[in-house]
């Protein structure tokens, strides 16, 4: 008998209908095509945010906002949720057992045929007992779906704290861009305040031209403009910035200025096959496969019997003092087998619909990848392209400085009109406006790089940050 019981319950615990989940074969490319240096290098995504982000203003930022942001608030206690939907599958594998008692207060107390049965009229105190025994492995399929989707909620808080990080630097360095633009149209709008008020000296003596004057105001009107438009932007930003906090909108404090950053010299993507298993959202994806796949499995098992062994114990008669006498205790033991007959098709259709939604994450799971590599590939041309940008406009303001000190000292000197001082005001305005948004650029080229490698962030990142 022993030798029996061992065999059934070593099959039992062998059996689950379904397919068991394996990875899909995915095309990989060797290396990433746009990438500078050598895969053999360590990834950018390697370094923890606070060594990459140096500004120590923009730390204090992003550490407001792991402990302070809402989504991420949310994504935590997503995770507390499902914890307990993990808990509350694995109760399944255990005994189910419930307790209930009867008093009653009204009505006849007899008609028992026999002693210790329970009845509508009689005291009874009884203990049910139903144990599922997972033959087929629909509780361990429905357990196996209920871990994968925790993990991916855990991914999802990942995924949530790299977005926060890289958009609180990203809304940072957009501030720091709105305060370096807006200087340089103010001091532009100085400038040309002090154009506007020489030409109408200049015009009352008759020494220049009404359009002379026209065109130093329109100029000094354009700055002015300019200036509306950046504050505006600035505040704006500032009331992003703080949503990403947690806070109303208040005053974002500044630390180094943009063109101080600190960024490393070299931004090396790593290996194209790091990224299936650092990047939060394809992680995140695939334990929804998983969980997709299992569903299958609990689907399919529901199309066959369940097998349940059942007991009930307890005393009952039709006197309260008789209730605990020897002769008012029973109880029974047995098994159960429920199994689907005239809901059968229902049930076939059940599984198709697992198999289909599986499907869909396989492809949503696909997408993900793809839609990963080419955020990757983005970012990297960003960073080349923004170093090469950046260098180039800063020669052209250097340029631009120059021509505009050799026209003034050409006006001054009565070798060629005004007009040349303007064109050379306006390049310049307009080219110092430029360098200051590539400077952005470069650095959030960079931050968004970090996040499409899938960051350096760990479950103990914020800690270690926080005592550093």
């Amino acid at each position: 008998m022993r030798v029996i019981v061992v065999v059934f319950f070593t099959v039992l615990n062998a059996c689950a209908v379904g397919p068991d989940y394996s990875q899909p074969e995915l095309p990989m490319p060797e290396d990433f095509r746009q990438a500078e240096t050598s895969s053999s290098l360590e990834s950018l995504a390697n370094l923890p945010w606070w060594e990459l982000l140096k500004d120590a203003t923009l730390q204090k930022l992003v550490q407001t906002a792991l402990e302070e942001n809402k989504d991420l608030q949310q994504a935590v206690a997503s995770i507390e949720e499902f914890e307990a939907r993990l808990y509350a599958a694995r109760t399944d594998f255990a005994p189910q057992m419930t307790g209930s008692a009867r008093f009653p207060a009204l009505g006849r107390t007899g008609g028992f045929r026999f002693p210790g049965s329970p009845g509508t009229f009689s005291y009874s105190l009884l203990g049910d007992l139903a144990w599922e025994l997972d033959v087929w492995g629909r509780i361990r399929r429905s357990t196996e779906a209920a871990l994968a989707d925790l993990l991916a909620q855990e991914e999802n808080r990942r995924a949530v704290v790299l977005g926060l990080v890289s958009g609180v630097a990203q809304s940072y360095f957009d501030l720091l861009q709105f305060d370096m633009q807006l200087d340089i149209a103010r001091r532009t709008l100085e400038s040309w305040e002090e154009s506007v008020r020489i030409a109408s000296a200049r015009l009352k003596r008759g020494i220049t031209s009404r359009l002379d004057a026209d065109q130093f105001e329109a100029e000094r009107a354009n700055a002015a403009a300019r200036v509306a438009e950046l504050e505006r932007l600035m505040i704006q930003k500032e009331n992003e910035l703080s949503v990403l906090l947690g806070r109303n909108p208040t005053e974002i404090e500044r630390g180094t200025m943009l063109t101080d950053q600190v960024f490393p010299p070299e931004v090396p993507a790593g290996l194209p096959s790091e990224l299936l298993r650092r990047r939060p959202d394809i992680v995140k994806t695939e334990h929804e496969l998983i969980a997709a796949t299992a569903r299958i499995g609990v689907a399919k098992a529901d199309r066959f019997p369940k097998v349940t062994l059942t007991g009930i114990l307890g005393v009952a008669s039709p006197r309260l003092s008789n209730l605990f006498e020897s002769e008012s205790k029973f109880g029974a033991a047995g098994f159960d087998l429920v199994g689907p007959l005239l809901n059968a098709e229902a049930l076939g259709f059940q599984q198709d619909i697992a198999e289909a939604q599986a499907q869909q994450v396989l492809a949503q799971y696909q997408q993900t990848i793809l839609v990963a590599f080419r955020e990757v590939e983005d970012a990297l041309i960003a960073v080349q392209t923004a170093r090469i940008q950046r260098q180039a406009q800063s020669e052209q303001v250097e340029a631009l400085r120059s021509a505009l000190r050799l026209a003034n000292l050409r006006y001054q000197g009565g070798v060629t009109s005004y007009i040349d001082v303007l064109i050379a005001k306006r390049s310049l305005f307009d080219a110092e406006l430029s360098l200051a948004e590539t400077h952005r650029l470069h650095l959030v080229s960079i931050v968004q790089l970090y996040k499409a490698l899938g960051g350096g962030w760990s479950p103990d990142s914020v800690a270690v940050s926080a005592k550093g």
